[in-house]
């Protein structure tokens, strides 16, 4: 089978894929764009999402193509709504294809900036940290990697790490979340998630098959712990614990992996920059002044070890009192947007203190699935929106370079 007449199938099974509410298909109803179809059977199309479509819709697209035969692999690119309802890149022919390639790849690194640029302390310096050297071959089924770091202990990290995942695989994305947080693991309990994972596979050849609760695949080291059970270990034990995860888990095909690194600039970062290529990271701060100077460093640890930042979200910003109608600044307002300001990077939003996300950690749901509605719900969802825009943007940066 040729290339057109693989196309005309793709199209045609694209026609059968419905939208529950308007009666269209999706190619009839403009969702499906850019469709290009490879001699070795690679699909690829951009799927514009609208606030109103259900995130199904691109797995049942997806599902439709991956079912023909003469098909290898879809790549999706999806694009999210933005916060005032349009879809980015809306117009024909709107971007490149995302994903500068598959893991490891061997392309370019990824920068955090030119030296002397507006971050400042870009490029290696004397005497710091060995450039990354990611190995190929591994993740090489994952399109974009992002870690999620802050300075310090306590500004709701995971929190915000747990939601970009749900909210990406809310909008049909395939998703993977690793928790790197090797003394902190709260994914398992933010998930709702306790059961062990299978292992497959001969000796020599073991393969740890990742857990999957609420679209998001997972791995985190409380997985395999008893309740209560302390992570004791130093600096060699965590990177070989996170090598394992990266190596010998079976991640399948991903359009995000979301990587919830523990607080600080240790161990855990350096590994991962240095074993895998990250797409960029995301840095979540509270408000207050003491949170933000610890963020300044990691940001500063990222640029060093040549790893983009994608902004800064600024966590528990300002408390809406029920009684009194009015918002309560508890730990000051605007540290993180003041921050990233000064610092030359993008600042993604604030999520508001909110009861919902307390509920929605305990109950082990995450809150833009149990309360897509609640102020932090639809912040965690622009947040998301926002980072999911810039990695996009840089893998077409990279395409046209």
């Amino acid at each position: 089978m040729n290339q057109d007449e693989l196309k005309q199938q793709v199209l045609a099974a694209l026609t059968e894929v419905m939208h529950p509410h308007s009666g269209e298909n999706v190619i009839s109803g403009g969702h499906v764009r850019n469709l290009e179809v490879e001699g070795d059977g690679t699909v690829r199309f951009h799927f514009a999402l609208q606030p109103q479509d259900p995130g199904a819709l691109v797995k049942e697209a997806r599902a439709a193509v991956e079912g023909l035969e003469g098909v290898a692999r879809v790549k999706v690119n999806v694009q999210l709504p933005q916060a005032g309802g349009a879809a980015p890149g809306a117009g024909p022919g709107a971007g490149a294809p995302a994903g500068g390639g598959p893991r490891g790849a061997g392309g370019p690194p990824r920068a955090g900036g030119p030296p002397g640029g507006p971050q400042g302390g870009g490029g290696l310096q004397p005497g710091s940290v060995p450039a990354p050297t990611p190995k190929p071959g591994i993740l090489s089924e994952v399109e974009h990697v992002i870690a999620v770091s802050s300075g310090k202990g306590g500004v709701g990290k995971s929190m915000v790490a747990t939601n970009l995942a749900a909210a990406l695989a809310r909008e049909g994305l395939r998703v993977g979340l690793l928790d790197a947080d090797i003394y902190g693991p709260n994914i398992p309990r933010m998930f709702g998630e306790d059961r062990r994972p299978r292992v497959t596979g001969g000796k020599g050849s073991e393969m740890i098959e990742p857990l999957e609760a609420h679209g998001v695949r997972l791995m985190s080291l409380g997985f395999l712990l008893e309740d209560e059970q302390p992570a004791i270990m130093r600096g060699p034990l965590i990177a070989g614990i996170l090598k394992q995860f990266l190596e010998q888990v079976e991640w399948g095909p991903l359009d995000v992996m979301v990587v919830d690194m523990p607080p600080g600039t240790g161990d855990a970062q350096l590994s991962l920059v240095q074993t895998i290529d990250v797409d960029g990271a995301v840095m979540v701060t509270t408000p207050q002044a003491m949170a933000t100077g610890d963020v300044r460093r990691g940001v500063k640890m990222f640029e060093r070890v040549n790893t983009r930042v994608l902004g800064i979200a600024e966590n528990m910003s300002g408390l809406f009192c029920p009684h009194c109608d009015e918002e309560i600044d508890v730990f000051g307002s605007g540290g993180g947007e003041r921050l990233a300001r000064e610092m030359g990077i993008p600042f993604l939003g604030r999520i508001p203190l909110d009861p919902a996300v307390r509920r929605a950690g305990d109950a082990g749901t995450p809150t833009v699935i149990a309360s897509p509605d609640s102020p932090a719900g639809v912040a965690l969802m622009e947040v998301a929106g926002a980072v999911f825009k810039a990695v996009r943007e840089e893998a077409q940066e990279e395409v046209a370079l």
